[in-house]
């Protein structure tokens, strides 16, 4: 692998740490929320969480959807407790009842150090909620729903500064799914609108649901035709199932990833040049993660617990093998980072989560928890434009280089699962001190997974690497996830 001081990518933005809460499944209650649990705190939050929140230096997260949202009335998750509806929640079959809503999330988020980012509702609804539900959360006082935030025991405003125009737009599934010239005409008018009620936020615009829908991406190019010039990012989704395909061709999904965002910044570059402008349109992959069960299956669950309150679905425990795929789609992102500005990891609790707890009990950390923690760490700075000769594709990886820090973090995973790798790094343009660690992720069995009271995946230090002047000699075990850190002198 080369490694060259002038060969950059981008600089990395700190939100594409980021996370989703949506009011799916045992997300929230029992989740993030559980007033009657012996460690919540006095707004009724799990304080073991919030620790593994702020553990993992999560960013920012986005709530409250997701499919939900497309049927979400946001008045109806504020104010006293008591006179909140109980309601049927059509988008996953439940009976969500609004003890938690926007204000607990947004103290929520203070507490877990991370930034709030909302979506409004497109499906039901459109301009005038959207431009209510702005002014609750962003109006300092003095017009109706500025002053209920205030009577609701909030007097500041809240600044919320990225919004969501709706959810997954393009999926028959959405409650309220649009065309695509219907949907972006709307969201640029969304946008246009909120915009004057505050010119200070930022908007994301629906993308495509998965690289693999039909419409993909001339339904990219037909919403950004019409919002384009009102909005400042497009979103994609993206999650990956396939354990079936064998380890190596499964790792080898995350290449795909990387072709989506490539795509979808074509179309972006396309509608510039049509608009002749200068304006810049960014990517948010505000939902990604790895799918551990079929769709059918997860429909089952879904059929199995209808109009119940935060029904145990879509609890997915991932394997060795899920957490390298996770990691690997984490590191396309960075290798990203000119375009990729906002990514969210989906979800934050008990549904294709990081952390599972136990109502009642304890908490556990998936597989997927580490790669996560240690990228978010250490993973900030300015990408590399590290390059290596690898026709058989067995090798994945990228390089951040951190000024403040003095020094460059190599992530690679090694996708064969029989043999180890010899990795070598050439250094240009900068003058190595030290190796500082490796710490390598591995297991016995790619099928190997944490549960509660067994958190036995995990990763640790390791001897593996070494320094020779301007090389970094690495050998990296078959079927494993790498981080290398190496201390540079200060750059003058």
């Amino acid at each position: 692998m080369i490694c060259h001081k002038g060969y950059l990518i981008g600089k990395v933005d700190e939100r594409i740490y980021g996370s989703f809460v949506e009011h799916m499944g045992r997300v929230v209650y029992s989740g993030i929320y559980e007033p009657a649990h012996s460690l919540a705190d006095e707004d009724g939050f799990r304080t073991d969480v919030l620790d593994a929140v702020r553990e993992l230096s999560i960013s920012s997260v986005r709530y409250p959807g997701g499919n939900f949202v497309s049927a979400y009335h946001w008045e109806d998750g504020v104010g006293p407790k008591e006179k909140r509806p109980v309601k049927l929640e059509p988008a996953w079959k439940a009976l969500e009842t609004n003890e938690f809503g926007t204000d607990e999330f947004i103290q929520w988020c203070r507490k877990a150090d991370c930034a709030p980012m909302l979506a409004v509702n497109l499906g039901t609804r459109g301009i005038e909620e959207a431009i209510h539900y702005l002014e609750y959360c962003n109006i300092s006082s003095g017009a109706k729903y500025s002053r209920m935030r205030a009577e609701n025991g909030n007097p500041a405003p809240y600044g919320i500064k990225t919004w969501c125009l709706g959810n997954e737009m393009d999926g028959e599934w959405q409650i309220g799914h649009k065309e695509a010239e219907e949907y972006g005409r709307l969201a640029a008018e969304v946008s246009k609108t909120m915009k004057i009620i505050d010119p200070t936020i930022e908007t994301v615009v629906c993308g495509s649901s998965l690289n693999t829908m039909s419409s993909f991406p001339e339904w990219e190019a037909a919403v950004l035709d019409k919002a384009y010039m009102f909005t400042d990012y497009i979103s994609l989704h993206q999650y990956f199932g396939g354990q079936e395909k064998g380890s190596e061709a499964f790792l080898q999904q995350a290449d795909s990833m990387t072709e989506y965002i490539e795509t979808v910044k074509a179309v972006c570059d396309y509608i510039r040049a049509k608009k002749r402008t200068d304006k810049m349109m960014y990517i948010s992959l505000d939902e990604w993660g790895v799918w551990a069960y079929a769709p059918q299956e997860t429909v089952r669950q879904a059929e199995s617990s209808r109009w119940q309150k935060a029904p145990a679905i879509s609890e997915m425990v991932y394997t060795f093998q899920d957490a390298l795929l996770f990691s690997e789609m984490l590191m396309s992102i960075l290798k990203k980072s000119d375009i990729v500005k906002i990514a969210c990891q989906s979800l934050l609790a008990n549904v294709s989560a990081m952390i599972m707890t136990e109502t009642g009990g304890g908490i556990w950390k998936q597989t997927t928890y580490y790669p996560f923690m240690y990228m978010s760490r250490f993973g900030r700075g300015t990408v590399l434009d590290a390059r290596s000769d690898d026709p058989e594709k067995e090798l994945d990886h990228v390089a951040v280089y951190n000024a403040e820090r003095c020094e460059i973090v190599f992530f690679a995973v090694n996708r064969n699962v029989n043999a180890e790798l010899e990795l070598e790094i050439q250094l240009f343009g900068f003058e190595a001190e030290k190796l500082i660690e490796h710490v390598v992720f591995t297991a016995p069995d790619p099928f190997s997974c944490n549960g509660p009271g067994h958190e036995t995946v995990k990763p640790e230090t390791c001897d593996n690497s070494r320094l020779e002047k301007d090389r970094v000699r690495s050998n990296l075990c078959a079927f494993s996830w790498n981080m290398i850190r190496v201390k540079i002198k200060e750059q003058t």
